[in-house]
């Protein structure tokens, strides 16, 4: 069977775009899980830290909130350079609002999980 010359580049030209959206797509994929993660993690972090704030210290000397925040901050690292506004990344945002009590910047990390589509995974 004979192919007319026409076709070869008109096929080639498919075949190497159709690489490039699911290379596109898996990437996609991937940051909107890292994304999900990261927001459930945040959502947990404040849920421990409102827990935390109506109850009697441990005495074992556990800190669950730190924790909880240690995890969320290990979830953010591959999204850390995202802009979140006001100048700051996501990193920043992250460790003002669980290291200082920013309630600026914990606004704009939930407002981050919001415009990805995960605003129920935090409180």
């Amino acid at each position: 069977m004979r192919v007319p010359r026409a076709i070869v580049p008109v096929l080639a030209l498919m075949v190497v775009a159709a690489g490039c959206s699911s290379s596109e797509d898996r990437d996609e994929e991937r940051l909107n899980s890292q994304r999900e993660k990261y927001c459930t993690q945040l959502g947990k972090w404040q849920k421990a830290r409102n827990a935390a704030d109506t109850d009697t210290p441990d005495p074992s000397g556990f800190d669950e909130v730190g924790a909880v925040a240690q995890d969320a901050l290990l979830a953010m690292r591959p999204l850390g350079a995202e802009a979140v506004g006001g100048g700051r990344t996501l990193a920043e945002a992250t460790a003002a609002a669980m290291k200082s009590s920013d309630s600026e910047a914990e606004g704009r990390v939930v407002r981050y999980c919001g415009d990805s589509g995960f605003e129920t995974l935090t409180r």
